[in-house]
């Protein structure tokens, strides 16, 4: 019977043990993607490989993009993080939708229009009489008319399609002249596949569109309910993204191995290009300007997006703050 009990106690000792190690008891949340995994999350498969989200406490589900948007889940409150764009913050704050900016992932809008030589576009001017394939939004339209204003040009005269998720390379083999893409990705696939294409950059024609795209967000209930767990979860990713900056070809094996259906190619290439870019012209990774989003919500509001909005509700410095200390 002694032997029994010994070997009892010492099996619930080895069990508790391998718990402590694996992370079970942590507390668990989860981060919905905006789109299908590429470098823009690279940080955040980091900061999962390398047991920063473990250091904090945190069990962290990484939740691939359904038919509901992360904003939807987040602001609802189905789900605690999640990632999303400037714009979107905006416009869902001017709806009443809870959601907060915590963390800025790139510090630059590396968006543009992507066109191929043969259509010969090379400045937003030629974008009249031409064919975009869009996603029927707004800001879609507005955006457009303010690259254009440079050369006084007039996005009525473009024919807007909707295109919504077709491969963009075969829409622009058949009937769509050019189409909004983010260079670090679809911009470096079109090289690696040998496309011919032309890629005009949005804030070269209009500085007022350099928005934060993408970033990290909870909702106002987290931060104001559960603000240890949104600081936990912020100083694993800052660390995260941090190790990526420094780190891109390992950080790059990391994103392959987590999601190997992703092009290795792609995404080494990608994160070469994306690293130094996640934190560039700023004090730290992460860090958001008052003078940005005020500036675009008064794009947004002069174009008739929204009508009003409460800008400072929209984001927040205070998280990152704390990981840099």
């Amino acid at each position: 019977m002694k032997a029994i009990v010994k070997y009892l106690l010492v099996f619930t000792l080895a069990f508790l043990l391998a718990g402590c190690q694996t992370g079970e008891g942590n507390e668990k949340v989860q981060l919905f993607l905006d789109w299908t995994p590429n470098t823009n999350h690279t940080g955040i498969y980091v900061a999962k490989e390398k047991g920063f989200f473990e250091e904090e406490g945190l069990d962290v589900e990484i939740m691939l993009p359904g038919e509901v948007r992360a904003e939807q889940i987040v602001g609802s409150g189905k789900g605690e993080f999640g990632i999303s764009f400037q714009n979107q913050v905006t416009q869902a704050r001017s709806e009443g939708i809870p959601i907060v900016s915590i963390a800025a992932i790139i510090q630059t809008h590396t968006g543009g229009y992507y066109t191929p030589k043969a259509k010969g576009i090379e400045t937003p001017k030629d974008f009249e009489g031409r064919i975009y394939g869009a996603h029927g939004s707004e800001l879609e339209k507005a955006s457009l008319q303010a690259i254009m204003n440079k050369e006084r040009g007039d996005a009525s005269k473009i024919d807007m399609v909707q295109v919504g998720n077709t491969d963009y390379f075969v829409a622009m083999g058949r009937d769509i002249d050019f189409v909004s893409i983010f260079y670090a990705w679809t911009g470096i696939e079109g090289e690696i596949r040998g496309a011919d294409m032309n890629f005009i950059k949005t804030t070269d024609f209009a500085p007022e569109l350099n928005t934060y795209s993408p970033l990290i967000i909870t909702n106002d209930e987290m931060i104001d309910k559960n603000p240890e767990t949104v600081q936990a979860f912020v100083n694993a990713v800052f660390k995260g993204y941090e190790f990526a900056i420094n780190n891109p070809q390992e950080a790059a094996a990391i994103l392959i191995a987590a999601e190997p259906d992703l092009s290795p190619e792609l995404v080494k290439r990608s994160q070469e290009w994306l690293s130094p870019r996640y934190k560039e012209g700023a004090a730290a990774w992460g860090v958001q300007e008052a003078s940005r989003w005020e500036n675009f919500a008064n794009f947004m509001i002069k174009h008739q997006i929204i009508d009003e909005v409460e800008i400072q509700q929209a984001f927040t410095n205070e998280f990152i703050a704390n990981a840099m200390k």
